[in-house]
């Protein structure tokens, strides 16, 4: 008996072969195996800041993909491998907002079998940052579409830019512009931020010629022998895809520290000669060497990082202040709550190909001791205040090594608000009368540090 011909080649890709007994002659049956599941996309956030926008597709398993850029109008292309397009992938398109500042609108389709077509239409240029992560905490795999800008700001023109600072009398020192009458001078932008940016650095500006116009602005006198701006880093903890601690009725940790942050910054705007730069003023992850990094950029005089974190059991409670140790944790809890914020990077998601390690340990390496007993000082003023309004977790300033307090010339605390895992304390972080006195024990906190360790004393390097 002849035997039957095996099944065509496009049909026996990974077959499987089975023995069967006809007539007492032995068949080898091909036989094509079952098509394997597709992929399933879980859920899909988009998370638009001003740094950049993020678009993450939480999905089962690890995801290939391809992507392109396509100009005119600019575009950002990505295939998915493996995937099969479903409802949660189709809700992406509602997630676009429309003051996204670099996604115009996405588009989503079946392009062919098992490889699904997005396509992002761009409001400017950007540079596409696409790779995964592997599942932490409550994550499954993620794939991660970062868009950040072509050309980015500058950190310091931006502050200038903004004009949201006051010299403590009323007078603004930045004017809008208007008409003027031809007598008068042109303002010069670039010679004020060249002021500026010379101001910060300690070092008084080239006064102008005199003008046959109007002074729009009255010159204050000297201060001692420099009067220069004050520049303030707040950084409020966590954000975008690390929501941080969760209390027991839900309510996140990014949320109130971002809120306690923003009562912060205008308090602290309303001192002489002062301005502030929020190391995220939305819901978007930034991960701690750029928050370092962003306060460098702008030559900040401090770094105050603002959090509300959880413990392993909920009576833990009270509020500290945190600097950073070169010789391990002043206490286990400090230790513990160390560990944790430092985790931040792998839950909020690092692209791990385009971080610059090397960078991050020359950075992280060059943290002072001057540095550290001037973090000890603004710490205990800051603590001194906030013990006023909050029982106190530690009487004293802690510290340990957390990741975000190493500024190499800039001193820096971190403030545990309270424990968002006791439920006392939770309900006051979510009330707005606590959130307004935390701000303004924290401003006088700094104001006493200021007072003691005046900026102007000290010299700078660029």
């Amino acid at each position: 008996m002849p035997r039957p011909p095996l099944l065509p080649s496009a049909l026996t890709s990974s077959p499987r072969r089975t023995l069967l007994k006809a007539g007492g002659t032995l068949l080898l049956s091909v036989v094509a195996p079952l098509p394997a599941s597709a992929a399933q996309i879980l859920a899909v956030r988009v998370w638009p800041a001003d740094d950049y926008t993020r678009v993450t597709l939480e999905n089962d398993s690890d995801l290939k993909t391809e992507h392109f850029l396509v100009p005119d109008p600019p575009r950002l292309v990505v295939d998915i491998d493996g995937l099969d397009l479903n409802n949660t992938l189709k809700s992406l398109v509602a997630k676009v907002e429309p003051n996204d500042p670099y996604i115009k609108q996405v588009r989503v389709g079946q392009n062919r079998p098992r490889v699904v077509r997005l396509v992002f239409d761009l409001k400017e240029e950007i540079k596409p940052q696409v790779f995964t992560l592997a599942p932490v905490g409550t994550y499954k795999h993620r794939l991660i579409f970062d868009l950040y800008p072509v050309r980015e700001a500058d950190p310091i023109a931006a502050l200038i830019a903004k004009g949201e600072w006051s010299p403590g009398d009323g007078t603004p020192t930045a004017v809008p512009a208007e008409p003027t009458p031809v007598q008068q001078p042109v303002p010069d932008p670039v010679g004020r931020i060249e002021a500026e940016i010379a101001a910060m650095n300690g070092t008084p500006p080239v006064a102008p010629p005199p003008s046959p116009g109007k002074s729009l602005i009255k010159p204050k006198p000297p201060v001692g022998n420099v009067v220069r701006m004050v520049t303030i880093a707040l950084d409020p903890g966590h954000g975008g895809e690390d929501p941080g601690a969760i209390g027991a009725t839900g309510t996140r940790e990014k949320d109130i520290v971002l809120a306690v942050a923003k009562r912060l910054k205008t308090k602290l705007e309303a001192l002489p000669n002062t301005r502030v730069m929020l190391t995220r003023d939305g819901d978007y992850f930034v991960p701690l060497g750029t928050r370092v990094e962003k306060a460098r950029k702008v030559q900040a005089d401090l770094f105050v990082s603002i959090h509300a974190d959880a413990f392993t059991v909920p009576t833990a409670r009270g509020s500290s202040v945190f600097v950073l140790s070169e010789k391990g944790a002043t206490s286990t809890a400090a230790r513990w709550l160390a560990n944790d914020q430092n985790k931040a990077d792998m839950i909020g998601g690092v692209n791990l190909a385009r971080h610059d390690r090397q960078l991050a340990s020359v950075l992280f390496d060059l943290s002072t001791t001057a540095q550290i007993n001037d973090s000890l000082k603004l710490g205990k003023a800051v603590l001194g205040e906030i013990g006023g309004i909050n029982r106190l977790h530690k009487a004293a300033v802690e510290q340990a090594g957390f990741a975000v307090l190493k500024a190499p010339d800039i001193p820096s605390i971190l403030v545990e608000t309270a424990f968002i895992s006791n439920p006392e304390e939770e309900a006051k972080l979510k009330d707005d009368g606590y959130q307004d006195q935390l701000a303004n024990a924290i401003a006088k906190g700094i104001k006493r540090y200021f007072s003691a360790n005046p900026p102007m004393a000290k010299s700078r390097t660029t």
